[in-house]
């Protein structure tokens, strides 16, 4: 009798991104911005001080203080990981048990549900609004209906661009005291109803932040954790001990300290999306070609279209890389001169 995979892995297939080289890459919310070289030549200058026979620091120490000042809040509170999707596999194998169940929203973050069950627990999907918006009172009911021992949701959403104001998130977090509330702020950057500061107040809250979007780092892949001190503790007892190396962890301090660079970065990409739903906005005005374009709070446009299809190919045809999710598409804001080639694209495709 030859080896068999278990049914947890028999059906998996390997993540696959869009392939290929294309002009202008709108299709993963990265950053629009690469390191200037002045930052670049700083971050070399670093690395060459790094010693590459030794462990890196079990701890991040580095980027957890020069994550914690930039964001006003004590490094006592974080935990550095291998992108948030190291942290999300850590939380739901050790903060759960098999058969427990964690409540995720649709639309959302596919990774979560992916971990939740290749580590055997239940989940329940929460439907959102049909306006794509999630309505606090009936999330609260459906965690609590299903005896929830975990709640995970993007805020603001991906793919969606929504957000749920700051209010709502409380209302959520102290009204399922039983349950752990994981709140992926990824995209929060953005925009200004983050709970990051007030994550020391509750025993069941847990924050995710990434440095692949407003920070710009996606090819060093690094994330973190925020919680209060007992989470914390158990996080970092539970991840892997060397689970940031040397390198990477000296670039994300060093470009964690540059607050000016990265504010200007940020205040810029929120300006260019502003621009770029204005000017999709535009198209739909003129041609009716979209059922809905939503209004992000994000570094992208979610659009609801029965052309999705037709237009994610022809701009692939035309070097323009986005994101095609059934009848949906996502466009990430780029540079100035990505997002005006790209409605240029887009108003072709409507006359043509």
């Amino acid at each position: 009798m030859s080896y068999k995979l278990n049914k947890k892995l028999v059906d998996l297939v390997p993540y696959d991104p869009i392939m290929g080289t294309y002009k202008i890459r709108l299709d993963a919310n990265e950053s629009c911005f690469d390191l200037s070289d002045s930052l670049k030549e700083k971050i070399c200058t670093a690395i060459k001080k790094v010693d590459f026979n030794r462990y890196p620091d079990c701890l991040a120490k580095r980027p957890n203080e020069t994550f914690a000042k930039l964001y006003g809040i004590s490094p006592d509170l974080v935990t550095s990981g291998n992108g948030s999707d190291e942290l999300i596999s850590v939380i739901t194998s050790c903060f759960f048990e098999s058969g427990d169940t964690l409540v995720n929203v649709s639309h959302d973050f596919s990774m979560y549900g992916f971990y939740a069950q290749l580590y055997e627990l239940n989940v329940a999907t929460y439907q959102k609004e049909a306006d794509l918006t999630i309505n606090a009172d009936k999330l609260i009911a459906f965690c609590k209906e299903k005896n929830a021992r975990g709640l995970i949701f993007s805020n603001p959403c991906n793919p969606t661009s929504l957000g749920l104001d700051r209010d709502s998130v409380r209302k959520i977090i102290t009204s399922l005291e039983d349950t752990l509330v994981i709140l992926d702020e990824a995209y929060m950057d953005f925009w200004d109803q983050s709970l990051l500061d007030e994550v020391d107040k509750y025993s069941n809250l847990l924050i995710l932040k990434t440095c692949s979007k407003a920070i710009g780092m996606a090819a060093v892949r690094y994330g973190f954790a925020v919680s209060n001190k007992t989470i914390t503790t158990a996080l970092r007892a539970a991840k892997s001990p060397y689970n940031n190396d040397s390198v990477a962890q000296t670039i994300v301090a060093e470009i964690l300290s540059e607050k000016e660079w990265l504010d200007n970065c940020r205040n810029t990409i929120v300006g260019e999306t502003k621009k770029l739903y204005e000017g999709i906005v535009a198209l739909n005005e003129k041609y009716k070609a979209f059922e809905t374009v939503y209004k992000p709070r994000t570094n992208f446009i979610f659009i609801k279209s029965d052309k999705s299809k037709e237009i994610y190919e022809y701009l692939l045809e035309n070097s323009i890389a986005i994101r095609f999710f059934g009848g949906n598409i996502r466009i990430t804001a780029g540079t100035p001169e990505e997002n005006g080639e790209l409605l240029t694209v887009l108003e072709k495709f409507f006359t043509k």
